[in-house]
C-alpha cells in the first residue's frame, strides 16, 4: 500500500496546494475543537477535509481507537457487521469486511477495506482505503462501496490549556466515497449528520480511554494497530518534490490563462478531513419524499 501512503503524503502534507475548500463547521466542547470543509471537484465525490484536537489524549490511544473494530459498535450505531478477512503479523496490514447501515432511503453499504499504518518522527500515518477481493463476490445488497478513501495523520500537539505541554492530540483526515447516490443527496446527509457524528467519536474515544485505565484487555484490532512500518523518509522527500512541481504547473496554468483566455483547472488536493455518516433524523426531514422513494430502490 505504498502507492496510497504517498497518495496520502500529497492530501495531507502539501503545503501549496491551491484548492477551493468550503468551511462547513468550527465548533469547540470542553475538551476537543472540531473545523471540516469540503472540496468539490468537477468529477468523483466530494472530498472533505477535516482538523479535530482532542485534549488529554494521545496518539497512541487514539491509533488503537480509530483500528478498534471490536469497540467501535459502541460509539457507531452505523456499522452493522465487521470480520477481519486477513491481516499480515509483520507489517499490520489487514483487510477488513464492513457492512454499515444506512438512513431509510439508502441500502446498507458493504466495504472491504484494505489499512497499514506507518510510523515516522511521533507521527502514525493511517491509510483505508476500498480493496478488491475476490474471494468475497460482490452481491445485489448491500451494495459494495469500491471507491474509498479514509486516511489521516495523528500527532501529539500542544494542549489549549497553554501550558506548554504536548497533551492534546490531533487527527488530520481526508475521506471520500463513491455510496452510489446523488451527490447533493450525500451532501445534504453530510451537512446534517456531521456534529451529532462527531460528538459520538469524541464519547466513543473517553469511553476507550476509561474501559483501557480500567485494564480492559486489547482487541485483535487494537494489537495490530500496534505494528506499524518507519516511514521511508525518501518517499516523503519524493512526495515534496512532485508536489513542488504541481504547484510550478498549476502557476505555469495561470500564466497561460491570463495571456491567452485558456480555461484551465488543474486540481491539487491538500488537507484532512472526518467524514461522517448520514444522520436519518435530520435527513429525514430534510428529503422530499419522492426522492426518498426513488433512493430506496438503489
Amino acid at each position: 500500500m505504498e502507492k496510497e501512503l504517498k497518495h496520502l503524503l500529497h492530501l495531507l502534507e502539501a503545503e501549496n496546494a491551491n484548492i477551493e475548500w468550503q468551511s462547513m463547521m468550527d465548533k469547540t466542547t470542553l475538551n476537543m475543537s472540531y473545523q471540516a470543509w469540503r472540496h468539490e471537484p468537477q468529477t468523483g465525490p466530494v472530498v472533505y477535509r477535516s482538523r479535530t484536537v482532542f485534549e488529554d489524549a494521545t496518539p497512541d490511544i487514539v491509533r488503537d481507537f480509530f483500528w478498534d473494530d471490536e469497540f467501535r459498535p459502541k460509539w457507531d450505531p452505523m456499522l452493522a457487521f465487521f470480520k477481519t478477512l486477513e491481516e499480515d503479523p509483520q507489517t499490520g496490514t489487514t483487510i477488513v469486511h464492513w457492512i454499515k447501515k444506512f438512513p431509510f432511503f439508502c441500502s446498507d453499504r458493504e466495504y472491504i477495506i484494505g489499512r497499514r499504518i506507518w510510523e515516522s518522527e511521533n507521527k502514525y500515518y493511517a491509510v483505508t482505503k476500498g480493496v478488491p477481493y475476490p474471494a468475497l463476490p460482490k452481491r445485489d445488497k448491500p451494495r459494495r462501496v469500491e471507491l474509498y478513501f479514509s486516511s489521516w495523520i495523528i500527532k501529539a500537539v500542544e494542549s489549549r490549556k497553554g501550558d506548554g505541554q504536548l497533551t492534546a492530540c490531533e487527527v488530520s483526515l481526508v475521506h471520500c466515497e463513491d455510496m452510489g447516490i446523488p451527490k447533493d443527496v450525500a451532501k445534504l446527509g453530510v451537512r446534517h449528520g456531521m456534529w451529532g457524528a462527531v460528538k459520538k467519536l469524541n464519547s466513543g474515544l473517553r469511553a476507550y480511554q476509561t474501559a483501557r485505565k480500567a485494564g480492559v484487555a486489547l482487541s485483535r484490532s487494537a494489537q495490530i494497530a500496534r505494528i506499524t512500518t518507519k516511514l521511508n523518509m525518501d518517499l516523503v522527500e519524493t512526495s515534496r518534490v512532485e508536489e513542488e512541481e504541481r504547484g510550478q504547473a498549476m502557476e505555469k496554468a495561470r500564466r497561460q490563462k491570463e495571456q491567452f483566455s485558456v480555461d484551465w483547472k488543474l486540481v491539487v488536493v491538500g488537507g484532512v478531513a472526518l467524514a461522517c455518516g448520514l444522520h436519518s433524523s435530520a435527513i429525514g426531514k430534510a428529503l422530499m419524499v419522492g426522492a426518498g422513494q426513488r433512493l430506496a430502490r438503489r
